[in-house]
């Protein structure tokens, strides 16, 4: 019998509380980035929602990172819009009486198959290869474009369009909830035992005082809306029966397998990397095959629901470690109680105002950026500039641990583009750039103690 995961079999009936609380609070979340994929993608937000559901419990369940939360990811959602787009106004017409829904499906499966032959063929090891300054980089790349984008979805620029209501409400209510989840955990471990406190999560607490506060103040701002119907047996089975593929041909395969590679590639990177976050912030090591397997499972359940392709989501991923899950089910109870909140809870999940996710969604851009290069850089630069206050900082552990010009020129790098071009351009980049900079300084200087860039003092955690 083929194991395919490992459960913790030894844990407190406090840390189970715990996980189960970080899921929670983690799947409100999840369905609202779910209902917005949806919308962006073309596919609505019930489907949306219905993704950012079943996702994690599959790749929660198979996958090779042992706490994560999979789910839409940005990058994913918009090719799949691309995808949709030109299923509806070009391949509608090129194949008639196939379902344009069918061709975006059939794209799923072969995005699944390349992900699952990807891990099947040990393909996963190469995102090692990536130096951890274009990781660290990465991260904060994603940081900015999470501060951005909430920025963008607050004040309506950009081509985006403001929450409904005042724009000052809007934005009073994401600072309070911003500034609600940055204090309350502080303030819990003030006034509860560490036994209690731990088991309360700053932000579920927080959704639940913001909520109260619009409700009680009857606030005219928008409030998350979830729409769609999933109360029996009937309407699973129909999903089912409507999206499953029912014209499959080998001029059909061959014009949406670009897609599909396009999907899978960007599976790939957008997983791993995230995953080597993951591990850099927990001390784990992803199995990145059985991670490519898992999402291409996810990929294929994603094609017979007409759902969208996920990836390893950064923001759903940190945001569950934060909460402090320490155990496998807690990324399957996102899943779970997103499908419970779905069926059961639709009245109450309706008076969360959206604003509140946005100040949440800047305290994870905080949590996600990369701030110890930055700050080691700063100590290193004032320390150059100001040799008085080497008494004082030589105090610290890490006095002897710096960053250098050459590595704090590649985080910078990997950043602007991730946030002004595009991540796998950015990752691409200067990972070869990485690489020939070691080998045109080793040709420069062959008794040179070569050290990859990312094993400077400063930068020990490798992926």
């Amino acid at each position: 019998m083929i194991v395919f995961f490992h459960m913790k079999s030894h844990f407190t009936q406090g840390e189970l509380l715990q996980n189960i609380i970080a899921g929670l609070t983690v799947s409100f979340v999840a369905l609202s980035l779910g209902a917005a994929f949806g919308i962006l993608s073309g596919r609505g937000a019930f489907i949306g929602m219905l993704s950012a559901a079943l996702i994690p419990i599959i790749t929660s369940t198979f996958g090779g990172t042992r706490v994560q939360c999979s789910g839409p990811t940005g990058p994913m959602t918009t090719v799949t819009a691309v995808m949709v787009a030109v299923a509806h106004d070009q391949l509608v017409n090129r194949f008639p009486g196939v379902s344009p829904d069918h061709l975006v499906n059939i794209t799923l499966f072969l995005t699944a198959a390349l992900l699952v032959l990807a891990g099947i063929f040990r393909l996963g090891k190469f995102v090692t290869y990536v130096p951890n300054v274009v990781v660290s980089g990465f991260m904060n790349g994603i940081a900015i474009i999470i501060w951005l984008d909430q920025m963008k979805q607050l004040f309506g620029i950009s081509g985006k369009d403001a929450f409904e209501g005042p724009v000052l409400v809007n934005i009073a209510v994401a600072s309070l909830s911003v500034t609600l989840v940055f204090i309350l955990p502080v303030l819990l471990k003030k006034w509860i035992p560490p036994s209690y406190g731990r088991l309360l999560s700053g932000t579920l607490l927080t959704i639940i005082v913001m909520t109260v506060i619009s409700t009680a103040l009857q606030l005219p701002i928008e409030h998350v809306s979830l729409q769609g119907s999933l109360k029996s047996w009937s309407d699973i089975t129909n999903i089912f029966q409507s999206q499953w593929p029912t014209h499959w041909s080998l001029s059909i395969l061959l014009t949406t397998l670009p897609f599909a590679v396009q999907l899978a590639v960007l599976g790939y990177l957008d997983t791993l990397l995230t995953s080597l976050v993951i591990d850099k912030m927990r001390k784990e090591k992803t199995k990145q095959n059985k991670e490519l397997i898992a999402q291409g499972l996810s990929a294929a359940a994603m094609g017979a629901i007409g759902g969208i392709p996920g990836a390893q989501a950064t923001i759903r991923s940190v945001l569950i470690i934060k909460e402090h899950a320490t155990l496998r089910i807690a990324g399957i109870l996102v899943g779970v109680f997103a499908l419970i909140e779905m069926i059961l809870l639709q009245d109450a999940i309706n008076l969360i105002p959206q604003a509140v996710f946005s100040g949440i969604l800047l305290k994870v851009g905080y949590d996600v950026f990369d701030w110890t290069p930055l700050r080691l850089y700063a100590k290193e630069f004032i320390r150059d500039w100001h040799q008085l206050l080497h008494n004082v900082l030589s105090r610290h552990d890490d006095e002897a641990v710096f960053v250098t010009n050459r590595e704090a020129l590649f985080i910078a790098g990997t950043t602007l583009v991730t946030v002004l071009w595009d991540l796998n351009i950015a990752v691409g980049a200067f990972t070869a750039l990485f690489y020939l900079l070691n080998m045109i300084l080793m040709r420069k200087n062959p008794m040179r103690d070569l050290k990859p860039i990312t094993e400077t003092e400063g930068m020990r955690d490798e992926p």
